[in-house]
């Protein structure tokens, strides 16, 4: 039989570890992030020509930790441009760990295509005794290029699961499996991809990429320990900040101490959501919500709910912020 034809796929590089280097074959912490080009991490992993043609470029060269709605905005432009060519089957991003669940999100929320959108990155450096960056974008190309990846939205594959990214948050700062999605947990396997659910029918609320031009509205997220003064609240809002996401204890439990001045903050027309501190489980409404002003975060990480708290606050003709949290 014939050789089924290779498909197509786009590489986008941002940086990250995954493109770490370091002195040090030995060193996983002393190193600097996003120092290798596209071409290079294309190189370290020959096997790929086996499993996609891969056409790369270099849209940035970052330490994640850096990385911002500027950001994100230019990759969504650029994402949203490659899956519209009909040359390119599937899109794969190489991105650092620490902010890899932000990027993901807005992705999500902004990308409108049925082709494959996958992200990985890695804990180790490139240079690293058993750089696990190889393999993660071995797997992340195998994702992309199987025809069961198809309308299945943006993925992260990294470990050997597959993700969904929305409800995505890194857990652990040194485990290689530093990722978890406590919303829907693995969907899949990446080596050899294998999917556990049907491709998802329902759709969760989208918005339109934003212009560059036009910075995203400013989120704070406020981490509420015990005790914590509700003056953050002023702060922020003094500061200009367009919204608000609480990271609050257990369920989004709201401290006594800061009803009233969440109340004037949600009076004031600026929106408040309620996260949680909590490695898992997703925050639920409560009665005192409409009492409050406040609306909770459903599925998503407090660093979620922040980017579409922020692309809800440039789309008003979006649904309702009960609705769109609702909806993860």
């Amino acid at each position: 039989m014939p050789r089924t034809a290779l498909p197509n796929l786009a590489l986008i590089a941002t940086g990250g570890t995954i493109a770490g280097a370091a002195a040090s074959a030995t060193d996983v912490v002393g190193y600097t992030a996003g120092t290798l080009g596209a071409d290079t991490l294309l190189a370290a992993v020959p096997q790929l020509r086996e499993l996609a043609n891969i056409r790369a470029e270099q849209l940035f060269n970052l330490d994640s930790k850096d990385m911002g709605p500027g950001h994100w905005l230019a990759l969504a432009q650029r994402v949203q441009a490659l899956a519209q060519d009909d040359g390119i089957d599937g899109i794969v991003i190489t991105h650092g760990t620490d902010t890899l669940e932000e990027t993901a999100a807005f992705l999500a929320l902004t990308v409108v295509t049925t082709k494959p959108v996958v992200l990985t990155a890695a804990m180790r450096p490139a240079t690293a005794l058993s750089a696990d960056g190889p393999m993660n974008l071995y797997e992340a190309v195998s994702v992309a290029a199987h025809g069961e990846s198809v309308g299945r939205g943006v993925l992260v594959s990294f470990a050997g699961e597959i993700h969904a990214a929305l409800g995505l948050c890194k857990s652990h700062i040194q485990r290689l499996a530093a990722f978890v999605n406590d919303t829907t947990g693995p969907i899949g396997r990446s080596h050899p991809v294998r999917y556990f659910a049907p491709v998802p029918s329902g759709k969760a609320a989208r918005f339109a990429i934003p212009p560059e031009a036009a910075p995203l509205p400013r989120v704070d997220i406020l981490y509420v320990g015990a005790g914590t003064s509700p003056d953050l609240l002023d702060i922020v809002t003094s500061a200009g900040a367009r919204g608000i996401v609480l990271t609050l204890a257990g369920n989004g439990s709201m401290p006594a101490t800061w009803e009233d001045a969440v109340r004037r903050t949600t009076a004031a027309g600026i929106p408040v959501i309620r996260a949680s501190r909590a490695g898992a489980g997703g925050v639920g409404p409560k009665a005192q919500d409409s009492d409050w002003g406040t609306h909770a975060a459903g599925g998503l990480p407090a660093s979620q709910a922040r980017v579409a708290l922020m692309l809800a606050l440039t789309s008003p003709n979006s649904t309702t912020l009960d609705r769109l949290f609702g909806s993860y």
